[in-house]
């Protein structure tokens, strides 16, 4: 069950790190020149964040649910950076999409083992625990959002 949970989180890092903000028109108006006339407002560069960043921002999240120490911080974080940079680097590389499943739960179980080793068995029955329920909310307000 555990290994779907670190799949959907695999899935939520790539999917921070692949968003996109999306740019439209406005009625912004500039200068007393301008007034009346629609423009377009300006482009502004968006940066999908890097797997650091991703996991940079869940870290509070998880270490006070957790309730971890610096040194179980440390651990987490380096797992969950370096399995979201493997997880990339997949997407970049656009496998056909047998191959990437393959790939995709090949990491996931690797994930699972390390996360297994590294941290005590309460911490790690906790973090299993946080993304089952994390699962399951996600999961109930999908079938809400389709009912409507």
């Amino acid at each position: 069950m555990f290994k779907n949970h670190l799949f959907t989180f695999l899935f939520l890092a790539i999917g921070i790190l692949s968003a996109h903000g999306q740019v439209g028109y406005t009625n912004q108006y500039y200068g007393a020149g301008n007034r009346g006339v629609r423009q377009p407002p300006r482009e502004r560069e968006v940066k999908p964040l890097t797997p650091e960043e991703i996991v940079a921002q869940q870290m509070p999240k998880l270490t006070e649910a957790l309730e971890l120490d610096e040194f179980e911080q440390a651990i987490l974080s380096s797992i969950l950076t370096k399995y979201a940079k493997k997880h990339s680097e997949l997407i970049i590389l656009e496998l056909p999409p047998e191959k990437m499943k393959e790939s995709l739960e090949q990491i996931k179980k690797d994930q699972q083992q390390e996360l297994e080793a590294s941290l005590p068995p309460d911490k790690y029955e906790k973090l299993v625990t946080l993304q089952e329920k994390g699962f399951k909310k996600r999961k109930s307000k999908k079938r809400k959002k389709s009912k409507d």
